[in-house]
């Protein structure tokens, strides 16, 4: 990351707050992470309980590192005091990055992907000063497609058969955003 501490986080939006993972978060996580519905265009999952303790475990050991390459944050409801999902962002040498999330299926259609991943996008560009931002996602998965497009993201591409998931191979859309391009 391009900051010598991790100043930038957390971020709270009206709704949220994006926020390191903590060990009392292991319930909501495995809630969302074992959800056939949530999972179901991800690469990993459902998750047993041993997986989600052992990922979360292994997140937990990744935020004790800092400067580091990614940042994994958990996606609180405030009013609920719940995390519903997880956004991450990655940061490569040319001053660029990746975003990703995912949210627990009883979360969809409440603007929370919007609201998170527009803080975001204002974090990578406004705060951070990075010059453009990808993520992919399934080409099945028009929610998400959806989501990015509403972000501003524009499609750049479509990779063909390029991951194995549980169903067979996928075909992964690529998206892109350049600092210039952002509107927020």
């Amino acid at each position: 990351m391009p900051s010598a501490s991790p100043c930038w986080f957390p971020i709270e939006t009206e709704r949220l707050r994006l926020r390191e993972f903590g060990v009392n978060d292991l319930d909501d996580v495995h809630a969302y992470a074992s959800d056939v519905d949530t999972v179901r265009f991800m690469e990993w999952g459902p998750n047993t309980a041993e997986i989600s303790r052992e990922r979360l475990r292994l997140t937990l050991d990744e935020q004790a590192v800092w400067p580091r390459r990614e940042v994994n944050l958990a996606v609180e409801l405030i009013e609920a005091n719940r995390v519903i999902g997880s956004v991450r962002l990655g940061v490569d040498q040319n001053g660029g990055g990746d975003m990703g999330y995912v949210f627990g299926s009883a979360w969809w259609g409440n603007g929370y992907g919007y609201e998170a991943g527009s803080a975001l996008l204002r974090t990578a560009f406004s705060t951070l000063g990075l010059h453009r931002i990808w993520a992919s996602c399934d080409a099945r998965n028009t929610a998400s497609v959806a989501l990015l497009e509403k972000l501003g993201m524009r499609r750049e591409g479509t990779l063909l058969r390029d991951r194995r998931v549980r169903d067979g191979w996928r075909d992964t859309h690529l998206y892109a955003l350049l600092s210039e391009e952002w509107k927020g």
